[in-house]
């Protein structure tokens, strides 16, 4: 026996080189035969088209035997047995016209597959096939092959990146559609990674290669790609289970007609019109319908069976880090000893890990970049494993990193901060003196509470989030975006337990980004990977990959697939059911089988056309905004990053004030009060007067803004009232008693207020800009 995979393509070829050539032969064959007939010879027309019918029956025999390896008796049988039913009892016409509507429905559906697997093709026809490559002062074009990591390319305006790499040499503006299906552009300055299959639309650069062209992003997605255009999807072969029930009730409806009238035609008519059966032509053509349409939103399906369960999903399961979180650590705050400038210890911080390959030390200078530190470069580096990292910066000896010694008080407050805050810790000396610590978190995506709420919209009725991570963190995670249940400190080995135990409850979605994840996606009904990188472990063993790292997709995709599934159910079942009225109609003599024949080809052209439906998208639920007001977004959400250094002033201040109001706490209750006043309150009224108008244009009404125009005004009232009461430390020389407990209320109130309004604005409106999550 062949297997499954070679009888499709068998069945597949037969019907690309046969349907075209059988259209033609029948067409002629019909037609001949009615010019015949009306010129008054009526053997010269029979003969036509006994020739149209005798001719469709050899490719029909092919697809029937090529059904009965795959162990299944489809519809194709029906047209066997009522071309030979015509052919019997005379009826030539009866027969020409199904032979006609046969190759007409195998071209429609040829034509319907390739017009929906358009998006998949392009995917792969756009691939690179060449690259420039620099050699000295020249530029050669060299094939694909030969370029090797650390090779520097050119890459013209216009053109595919064809490989993974880092801008060398000015900032690219570049066209990401293709991947992540944003249609702005975004900026990658130099030093930035680059992925393979996005477009530069700028002017030329210089691309350092760092991987060739089987490893790189673009290739990974071309592979999945081609594998996704062989699969078969579960919903064909719910065809294939009613085409084994509706091929007996054919033909008992036949025998019966025949049996009862004692007329041989109207059994023939019965067939006639049950050929051949829309289900198996709608079903694939919906189901490739909706492969196409994920793939052009940047979700790569590996074939419509994943699609079709993707639809029928109730549980998802999510790792956190990568998934939920951004899986890039990132500056959550700076704490100096007494005495110390925050500001300064993060410069020297930064300043040694500028030459660190560890993760924490690349968001470290991230971080001091952010709020504006310039950074010297250090001296004498050098890094020893599980300790961190230490230099020289303008002669003075800086080591940032873990720190084994005994901690004074205020760093004791700082470690028990960040156990409760799930935060990692960079402790930093200078000069061999414990001077302060930089908090380090994974920052939860912005879009993810958005989507797990338009996931449970979709149909998802439980969410649960499985983690390495410690408990706490996880949870702070959980509660935030709702889920049903928090699993931590789970192993790989634990994740696919899990993972089968809720399987086994209802259909499950895995999703996650990382090697440890990629058991966990394998033993899920539909397993999704984050982020397409091409040869990974978690891209390899999922079913679906997401070539942006936006979790969002999964909801697209997910609404994709129901529609897609649920055209294909339409389009089955409306066939199916025209089809048993109109035998129905047949057995009673009501239908001859010459228009029995012409019925049957307009409800094959119906139901394609409807499953055809599923290559437009149904109308979407999700916010979408203009250019326009997507560049105010993102404007703002820069502001926001610039920022959260204010927050760690005004949260500095109370704690000084609290701790120590002396000359000091003054000078920290000033310093918050004068970036309130330059930079957050400005920021504030800007958002006020330019981009809530723009936003509640795109909601539709102002009220849906209202709420954060309530916040503003609590931030102005209390940035008035640390005013008042800066007024009155200064007239006073200092905190007097009798205002500390108001002064601390005040600088409390501003720090809860605005964190909550940042992570409500970021979550609410920032999230509805494409490319912030990737620019972070």
């Amino acid at each position: 026996m062949l297997d499954t995979r070679t009888r499709t393509t068998w069945n597949a070829r037969l019907t690309r080189l046969s349907a075209p050539t059988l259209l033609a032969v029948t067409s002629v064959a019909l037609v001949s035969g009615l010019v015949a007939g009306s010129l008054g010879r009526p053997s010269v027309a029979d003969a036509c088209w006994a020739i149209g019918t005798v001719v469709s029956l050899v490719p029909a025999v092919g697809w029937v035997v090529v059904s009965l390896l795959r162990r299944t008796a489809g519809v194709d049988l029906i047209a066997v047995l009522s071309l030979l039913g015509t052919l019997a009892v005379g009826e030539y016409l009866a027969g020409a016209l199904i032979g006609f509507m046969l190759a007409t429905g195998r071209t429609l559906e040829t034509a319907a597959e390739r017009r929906a697997s358009r998006d998949l093709r392009a995917l792969l026809e756009r691939a690179p096939r060449r690259a420039h490559k620099r050699v000295g002062e020249d530029v050669v074009l060299v094939s694909l092959d030969e370029v090797e990591p650390t090779d520097l390319l050119v890459v013209a305006s216009g053109e595919v990146v064809p490989v993974d790499g880092v801008v060398a040499d000015r900032p690219a503006v570049l066209d990401e559609s293709a991947l992540t299906g944003e249609s702005l552009h975004v900026e990658r300055r130099v030093g930035e990674s680059v992925r393979s299959g996005v477009v530069n639309v700028g002017s030329a650069i210089e691309l350092r290669a760092t991987a060739n062209a089987a490893n790189s992003t673009y290739s990974g997605i071309v592979r999945l790609a081609q594998e996704a255009a062989d699969d078969k999807a579960p919903i064909v072969r719910i065809a294939d289970r009613f085409a084994v029930w509706f091929l007996p009730l054919t033909l008992l409806v036949s025998s019966l007609a025949w049996w009862l009238s004692g007329s041989a035609v109207r059994a023939v008519a019965v067939l006639v019109v049950a050929t051949p059966c829309p289900l198996l032509l709608a079903a694939p053509v919906a189901i490739v319908s909706g492969l196409s349409r994920a793939s052009r939103i940047g979700v790569v399906v590996r074939g419509g069976g994943a699609l079709e369960t993707l639809g029928r999903a109730r549980t998802l399961v999510m790792d956190k880090t990568g998934t939920l979180t951004t899986g890039r650590p990132s500056g959550l705050d700076v704490a100096a000893a007494p005495g110390h400038d925050p500001g300064e210890v993060l410069q020297f911080a930064a300043a040694v890990d500028q030459l660190s390959p560890h993760v924490l030390a690349e968001s470290i200078v991230h971080f001091a970049r952010a709020r504006g530190c310039a950074l010297p470069l250090p001296t004498d580096v050098s890094e020893q494993a599980g300790t961190g990292v230490s230099g020289v910066v303008n002669g003075r000896a800086v080591k940032v990193g873990a720190d084994h010694g005994v901690l004074p008080d205020w760093a004791e407050a700082v470690s028990t901060r960040s156990a409760l805050d799930g935060a990692a810790v960079a402790w930093v000396q200078i000069d061999g003196t414990l001077v302060g610590a930089i908090l380090l978190r994974d920052p939860l995506r912005r879009d993810a509470p958005r989507t797990l709420r338009r996931l449970r919209a979709a149909g998802l009725d439980r969410l649960i989030m499985l983690t390495g991570d410690r408990r706490a963190p996880a949870l702070e995670i959980g509660s935030i975006v709702g889920l049903d249940a928090v699993l931590a400190e789970q192993t790989p080995v634990d994740k696919v337990a899990a993972v089968q135990r809720e399987k086994r409850r209802a259909v499950t979605i895995m999703v996650g980004d990382g090697i440890n994840d990629a058991p966990a996606l394998a033993a899920a009904s539909v397993g999704v990977a984050m982020g397409a990188r091409g040869a990974t472990a978690s891209s390899q063993a999922a079913d679906i990959v997401l070539t942006t790292d936006h979790l969002a997709r999964l909801a697209d995709a997910m609404a994709i697939a129901r529609r897609s599934r649920r055209i294909a159910i339409q389009s089955a079942g409306i066939g199916m059911s025209l089809s048993l009225l109109a035998m129905t109609a047949a057995a009673f003599g009501w239908i001859a089988p010459a228009p029995g024949a012409l019925l049957q080809e307009g409800i094959d052209v119906a139901v394609i056309l409807n499953a055809l439906r599923a290559l437009r998208g149904g109308r979407s639920r999700e916010l979408t905004v203009t250019r326009e007001t997507g560049l105010l977004l993102q404007r703002f959400d820069r502001e926001h990053d610039d920022l959260r250094g204010a927050l760690a002033l005004i949260r500095d201040a109370a704690e000084q004030v609290s701790s120590q109001p002396g000359p000091e706490a003054v000078a920290a209750v000033r310093r918050a009060h004068t970036v309130l006043a330059e930079q957050v309150l400005p920021h504030e009224r800007a958002e006020e007067t330019q981009l809530y108008p723009a936003l509640a244009e795109a909601f539709g009404t102002a009220e849906a803004t209202a709420p954060m125009s309530r916040a503003h005004a609590e931030i102005d009232r209390l940035s008035r009232r640390l005013k008042t009461h800066l007024g009155a430390v200064e007239a006073h020389g200092g905190v007097r008693p009798d205002q500390r407990d108001d002064l601390l209320a005040c600088l409390y109130g501003l720090y809860a207020v605005l964190r909550l309004h940042f992570a409500q604005e970021e979550e609410d409106y920032f999230a509805l800009a494409p490319g912030i999550e990737d620019e972070r």
